[in-house]
């Protein structure tokens, strides 16, 4: 997998843009707010559909533009693949591939796979649980792109749930308001005809709990597939020292890897929590309450972990990730750096450039090349970049 162009208008701090990559391995160097990391961004939206530092189209395109178009061409072995997105200030963004629009942007997905590695990353050991079930839900996407339906899915069921747990909760409180069956909008509207309370509910847990386990059982999978890997990595990386493990906690319990049984684990923890969740107006069970547990030496690495153990932890899992992407797809990924040597030491660092070697299309953004030896750098392609503008150059002092 080759990521042959790239062609920004009117993204961000680009005005025109086009980047023809020719080497394994790009740096882009320059001081900080001058581009670096919004290049990655596009690359990132590409894979993803999504930016890590923005969730409002409007804020990636340049000024007071109706439009920034992204374009690039990547070549795979199934041969090259030209991928298109306009993002709209004022209506719904549009992406093609070789020129077709689709109709469903989901169906983008999985046509770029990439792995991205920046600073804010250890926020994936001290932050919450949300940021790890994010971290895991976009790994699998990766993998499996269906997976983003499925999981899309469960969201719009659980915001039917708590929308109609808020109403009996308001009727709970005040009796005389009735509970009424929910609607929603034109979209978002069920199927299911309207019925009593009680049925409907019903009706929102056996859908939850079908939705909630397509979620835990992909879950639990990838983290079974990914440990492994990870636990190698860091065990390398920290000498033989430490001992990684990544452990998948469920909110619902998961016994066996059968649908009927999480299910039925589903629907009995549904019915435990049904008085609570009557209180508090929102849903107590499911996959959206889960936890990817860390732990070095069998001690938490989110409490205890030193910041040197919680960064070579990241970068284990960030290695880990690389190879089963590789494992899975047929082809390696690429992987996107995003100014993170600086927070690495020099071991680490050696660590992740001896890893990468020319296998892995690399993109990396630093604000000085002293991290690289000059051998890297020989077989590099440099780039300048400087208020939206890059400048080719063999060597940057």
């Amino acid at each position: 997998m080759y990521l042959r162009t790239l062609h920004l208008r009117q993204f961000r701090n680009y005005i025109d843009q086009q980047v023809d990559f020719s080497a394994p391995k790009t740096i882009l160097v320059g001081d900080n707010a001058q581009g670096k990391s919004n290049l990655l961004e596009a690359v990132e939206l590409l894979s993803t559909l999504r930016s890590h530092r923005t969730s409002r189209d409007r804020d990636l395109i340049r000024d007071d533009e109706p439009l920034a178009h992204i374009t690039a061409s990547l070549e795979r072995e199934i041969g090259t693949v030209d991928l298109s997105m306009v993002l709209r200030s004022n209506s719904r963004r549009t992406v093609a591939l070789n020129g077709q629009s689709l109709r469903r942007q989901l169906d983008f997905l999985g046509t770029l796979n990439l792995v991205q590695f920046s600073s804010l990353d250890l926020d994936l050991v001290r932050g919450g649980p949300e940021q790890r079930r994010a971290w895991l839900d976009s790994l699998l996407i990766q993998l499996e792109p269906v997976y983003a339906h499925v999981l899309q899915q469960y969201v719009h069921i659980l915001r039917q749930r708590n929308a109609l747990l808020k109403k009996r909760q308001e009727a709970f409180n005040n009796p005389l308001v009735p509970v009424l069956s929910i609607e929603g909008n034109k979209d978002d509207r069920d199927s299911t005809p309207t019925s009593s309370p009680a049925t409907e509910m019903a009706l929102w847990d056996a859908q939850l709990a079908v939705a909630g386990t397509r979620v835990i059982r992909r879950r639990a999978r990838v983290v079974q597939r990914l440990a492994p890997l990870a636990a190698h990595w860091h065990q390398a990386i920290s000498g033989h020292q430490e001992e990684l493990a990544l452990t998948y906690h469920p909110h619902v319990p998961m016994e066996q890897d059968d649908p009927a049984v999480v299910q039925a684990a589903f629907l009995s923890k549904l019915q435990e929590r049904a008085i609570a969740e009557q209180h508090q107006g929102t849903t107590l069970v499911g996959p959206h309450r889960d936890e990817v547990e860390f732990t070095i030496n069998q001690t938490s690495a989110r409490q205890y972990g030193s910041q040197g153990q919680q960064r070579t932890l990241v970068l284990a899992l960030k290695l880990a990730e690389l190879k089963l992407i590789e494992e899975v797809i047929g082809e390696p990924p690429l992987l996107l750096l995003d100014d993170v040597l600086a927070e690495l030491d020099l071991h680490r660092q050696n660590q992740l450039l001896e890893t990468i070697q020319d296998r892995f299309q690399t993109l990396i953004t630093t604000t000085h090349l002293g991290s690289f030896d000059a051998q890297w750098l020989k077989s590099s392609q440099i780039f300048a970049v400087k208020a939206g503008h890059l400048l080719a150059s063999p060597l940057l002092e």
